[in-house]
């Protein structure tokens, strides 16, 4: 498959007998992406071939989403996906607010500071949600890795086209 596809989600267990699964998100819009009639991109952690699934039914239930997929109808069909990754095709992004970004946009992008725009502090190589913001953690030519808040006071700046972050380093940052 040469299109880029995006995780939404986990296959963690099954649910009951007839051949409903159990979901974690790994998306921001479940509801869109877990909703009757959506297409997901089933990734078996085991090297099977992969293949697409179509939801029937969803709900909700203890931070998960149980999922009825066409074509599944007992427990000892989709008991050999658990641990299976589910995504979608980029195409079926959805349009986002302004300043605001997928993971995979943010994900390798240089950092640069308000004082020098000339060399880069590092890539941004992975995104944590700890609280109340995301923290990016940028990883730096030389050195250990530098923890930037997203907030507006550090992040001026982000030009995912170019791939270019300006931030300001705020005091005890470094």
């Amino acid at each position: 498959m040469s299109e880029q596809l995006l995780t939404v989600g986990k296959l963690v267990n099954t649910h009951g007998i007839k051949g409903e699964i159990k979901v974690l998100a790994i998306t921001d819009f479940p509801e869109e992406r877990f909703a009757s009639g959506k297409r997901l991109f089933l990734i078996p952690g085991d090297g099977t071939p992969s293949f697409w699934i179509t939801i029937i039914s969803t709900r909700f239930h203890k931070n998960t989403y149980i999922l009825k997929i066409e074509g599944f109808t007992n427990i000892n069909e989709v008991e050999k996906y658990k641990g299976s990754m589910l995504k979608v095709s980029q195409d079926d992004l959805i349009e986002l607010p302004d300043n605001e970004y997928y993971y995979h946009d943010i994900i390798g992008c240089s950092v640069f500071t308000d004082e020098n725009e000339d060399k880069p502090l590092g890539v941004i190589t992975e995104i944590i949600k700890p609280g109340a913001n995301d923290v990016w953690v940028v990883k730096p030519t030389s050195g250990a890795d530098i923890l930037i808040p997203v907030i507006d006071d550090v992040v001026l700046d982000v030009d995912v086209n170019s791939k270019k972050v300006k931030i300001h380093l705020m005091e005890g940052l470094l």
